[in-house]
């Protein structure tokens, strides 16, 4: 059944708030060390989310672990990555958490993906390596494994996330940010400098984009996320995701003033539609971007 007009807009609304969202973050980390504003931006979706919080009952251990590997660890790693790549090529290399959640689902789950999602994984990998063919993006390799590894470390805390019985993906979504917080206010403070003078001189706008990550990216695109994955199947909302980078592109062109390069071009679009054909394949879908 094709999804309504407002599944349509829920769908193309998650995938603008947090294609934009990378954008508002890159111009954050112009002032605020990158996990340093994770920090602030969890401390805004904790204060929004934090009623939606009901005894977890024995699974708080598992909630931590989850909010440490799928929160604090996966954007330390991105956002950090962030801070030396474009907006625009991190969202097409950030997309590798979907190839990353069909490997720990073969590994650790004993799902089968079939052959057509093992040739989505390949092609996707593939676009990745004819993105560093671009001379920025090559000189920036290790911001470039950054975003790999936040990719991976999502998908790890996905994989955590599907063994949760009894507990609404928006009562998770609440716990990870009120554990992120602190966890993220201590992982600036052992690997980050400069924050107090950062905090001082931070204007308008800086806290502007602060409040856009916790209110409209993260607490509000999740509320669009679970309102339309429980009114339509996940394998009809996922695929509006993919026009994520999209945005992510149009909005780094419109505020930042990025270009970006034919070459990246190209490994973006191969990467999307390698991921394309894992999202779309025929069997038990995979969750989409974003969807943790």
């Amino acid at each position: 059944m094709n999804l309504r007009l407002m599944d349509m807009a829920l769908g193309l609304g998650v995938a603008l708030v947090w294609g934009l969202g990378l954008v508002f973050a890159k111009a954050a980390i112009s002032h605020f060390p990158p996990i340093l504003l994770m920090a602030f931006r969890f401390t805004v979706t904790a204060a929004a989310l934090v009623w939606f919080i009901k005894p977890a009952k024995n699974q708080i251990r598992t909630l931590f672990l989850i909010s440490f590997i799928s929160a604090t660890l996966q954007y330390s790693l991105t956002f950090s990555g962030l801070a030396g790549l474009d907006a625009s090529a991190t969202a097409l290399i950030i997309q590798l958490e979907i190839p990353f959640l069909v490997i720990i689902g073969a590994i650790f789950l004993n799902e089968t993906p079939g052959w057509r999602r093992w040739i989505g994984i390949l092609i996707a990998f593939f676009g990745v390596y004819q993105i560093t063919g671009e001379p920025r993006i090559g000189n920036a390799v290790g911001s470039v494994m950054m975003v790999v590894g936040g990719g991976l470390t999502w998908a790890i805390g996905q994989a955590m996330v599907r063994q949760l019985k009894d507990i609404t993906g928006l009562a998770v979504a609440a716990w990870v940010a009120v554990l992120a917080c602190p966890q993220l206010f201590v992982m600036s403070a052992i690997f980050e400098t400069g924050q107090i003078a950062a905090v001082q001189s931070a204007g308008w706008v800086v806290w502007s984009a602060v409040a856009y990550l916790g209110l409209i990216m993260t607490a509000l695109g999740y509320y669009m996320w679970y309102t339309l994955i429980r009114r339509t199947p996940v394998s009809e909302a996922a695929p509006y995701l993919l026009t994520l980078p999209l945005f992510s592109i149009l909005g780094g062109s419109f505020f930042l003033g990025e270009t970006i390069s034919e070459q990246t071009l190209i490994g973006g679009g191969i990467i999307v539609f390698g991921v394309a054909l894992i999202v779309l394949a025929p069997g038990k879908r995979i969750q989409a971007p974003g969807s943790d």
